[in-house]
């Protein structure tokens, strides 16, 4: 424990990462947090005393980090940790008030959503078919299930009978720790890397529960997907009886790997990518297919709440960044009014 009261921010931040944060965060949340305090505030910030730091001090390192090319997404995320990080020294007593209450950060950017179209959709569906799980992509583009979500999926998640799927965990990849011991503050094993150490733990691909209420719901199918479902559910129990012991049956998987177990995010993405590039298509994220999946809701006028309930989405706000579907929806209303009020009129 420290013998002073004066602290500098780097004495605080990693008091808060360490003990603090692990009472209440996941560990994604943590792992996400530490790396950007230790990668972009430390270094330059950290030799500040808590007292003397000023909300000139945060803008200027703003500009610093926008200067050294990071993103703004970047710099407002690192400035939502450090208020969150200060909010708590000033509720511990040792900071009178916090600068980055006070701190502009730079303007958010306006990122518009690029999804795929209903004929783009179709094409991934088709190129699919030559894949190891065709139906992973027609969850993504028919539901928006996040990739963990996808890849996390049980077949006791699944009810084809009742034609429903419930999201209930993701798939997240844990970094590896020493488990050797420390010489001096160094790993005993001469490692640098957790995942290079002999004794490593706490690391690889684990499944976790959904960050939010939200994100665990349950979403029915569509009538054409349950059907593919099945043959898809066949075609894994043919994989599984043609593999015996050499299978990992840790999990009952409705997406596994060739083995058994859980798939690598990185590799997952990566059959994205060489899906897209099979369909003969645009290069986009594939977390644009979530996105197409939203939008195609809301161009079917599916209301708004049942939009958010399939997505998982908590905020209304966050609907708002679909503004091609939300002016077309708006301009389909004003169709509607019109036909509505002047018909007789216009009929005249």
């Amino acid at each position: 424990m420290w013998t002073r009261d004066d602290l500098t921010l780097a004495e605080w931040l990693e008091h808060w990462l360490e003990t603090v944060l692990p009472m209440t965060a996941r560990w994604k949340t943590l792992s996400t947090y530490r790396s950007q305090m230790k990668c972009h505030v430390i270094p330059h910030l950290g030799h500040w005393r808590l007292s003397e730091l000023r909300p000139e001090h945060l803008e200027a390192h703003y500009r610093l980090l926008q200067a050294d090319g990071h993103s703004t997404h970047v710099v407002r995320a690192v400035h939502r940790v450090l208020r969150s990080a200060l909010n708590e020294a000033v509720r511990r007593r040792r900071l009178a008030l916090n600068p980055a209450l006070v701190a502009r950060a730079p303007r958010a950017e306006d990122v518009e959503v690029e999804p795929l179209s209903v004929e783009e959709s179709r094409r991934v569906i088709a190129a699919a078919q030559d894949t190891l799980h065709p139906a992973r992509w027609s969850i993504a583009l028919s539901l928006g299930l996040r990739q963990g979500e996808a890849l996390g999926l049980l077949w006791s998640d699944v009810d084809l009978d009742d034609g429903v799927l419930r999201v209930r965990r993701s798939v997240q990849r844990h970094t590896w720790k020493h488990g050797c011991s420390l010489v001096d503050g160094s790993p005993s094993c001469d490692r640098k890397r957790g995942a290079e150490c002999p004794r490593r733990g706490g690391g690889g691909l684990v499944l976790v529960e959904p960050k939010t209420k939200a994100s665990k719901r349950t979403i029915v199918l569509p009538a054409p997907l349950v059907e593919e479902l099945r043959a898809h559910r066949a075609q894994v129990n043919r994989r599984r009886l043609a593999a015996g012991k050499a299978w990992d049956a840790t999990y009952d998987l409705v997406f596994p790997a060739v083995d058994g177990g859980l798939i690598d995010p990185a590799r997952d993405h990566a059959e994205w990518k060489a899906l897209l590039r099979a369909a003969g298509l645009r290069d986009v994220r594939l977390h644009d297919a979530r996105h197409t999946a939203a939008t195609l809701l809301l161009l079917q006028n599916v209301d708004i709440r049942t939009v958010m309930s399939i997505m998982g989405w908590t905020e209304m706000a966050t609907a708002q960044r679909y503004t091609h579907a939300v002016d077309e929806l708006r301009r389909r209303a004003a169709r509607q009014m019109g036909a509505l009020l002047w018909e007789e009129r216009t009929g005249m």
